[in-house]
């Protein structure tokens, strides 16, 4: 990671890798990432990511046409980085998709130019 990637300052993580729920100290001390309290490999990986990109599994929904239901909940099938949640989120907002929809179809694909599809998360049959 080059200095110029880590964030100034630092950060206390609540870590959610496994239920311990370690309270990591993260910190940048001369473009050099100091990470304590974790209690294992994972938990200071976790720690590292979120402190420098952070990312999340978006889940929202999505109007539906000629569907049983008007909205079907939807997901992101990659987590997102944070800072793009809320322009994603205005981007599923302008879709509308027709019904009938299966678990698992990819409902936007590339959001944003990003690698995550937004996909369904439940089955929607057509009225």
């Amino acid at each position: 990671m080059s200095e110029s990637n880590i964030p100034e300052g630092s950060k206390e993580i609540r870590c959610i890798v496994c239920p311990t729920g370690c309270l990591v100290h993260v910190e940048n001390v001369n473009g050099e990432l100091v990470i304590e309290g974790h209690s294992c490999k994972r938990g200071e990986e976790y720690a590292k990511e979120e402190f420098i990109a952070p990312k999340r599994i978006l889940t929202t929904t999505i109007r539906v046409e000629n569907g049983f239901l008007p909205l079907i909940p939807v997901r992101s099938d990659l987590p997102i980085p944070k800072e793009k949640l809320r322009e994603t989120l205005k981007e599923i907002a302008k879709i509308k998709v027709k019904a009938p929809i299966k678990m698992g179809d990819i409902v936007i694909k590339k959001v944003l130019g990003l690698d995550a599809n937004i996909i369904a998360s439940r089955d929607l049959i057509k009225v």
